[in-house]
């Protein structure tokens, strides 16, 4: 007996505000700073579109988009070396990362 799927792979989900509010909520593991934690999770689970309205309620509640991770980067410079980052590191820049 063959298996089959029970879900396919939903590309370019829109996601309504509280969905998107949601990664707000992430908890970073020890050693890693909230805000670097749930941006990075923003980037790497949204596409572009949300990850703009993302960063609107981060920015809202007064976290810090310049956060970095335990080795000292910022989202910014990451998403900066990956292939397919531009449209992000824009958005980012647009909403005060350096």
């Amino acid at each position: 007996m063959a298996l089959k799927k029970d879900k396919q792979k939903v590309l370019g989900e829109v996601f309504d505000n509280e969905r998107v509010k949601s990664f707000l909520l992430f908890q970073a593991p020890e050693g890693v700073d909230p805000d670097f934690h749930v941006l990075e999770k923003a980037y790497r689970g949204m596409n572009v579109e949300n990850f703009a309205t993302f960063l609107e309620f981060f920015k809202e509640e007064g976290r810090n988009i310049n956060a970095t991770n335990p080795e000292g980067q910022t989202l910014l410079a990451q998403v900066k070396t990956h292939r397919l980052g531009d449209d992000y590191a824009e958005v980012l820049e647009q909403n005060g990362a350096q």
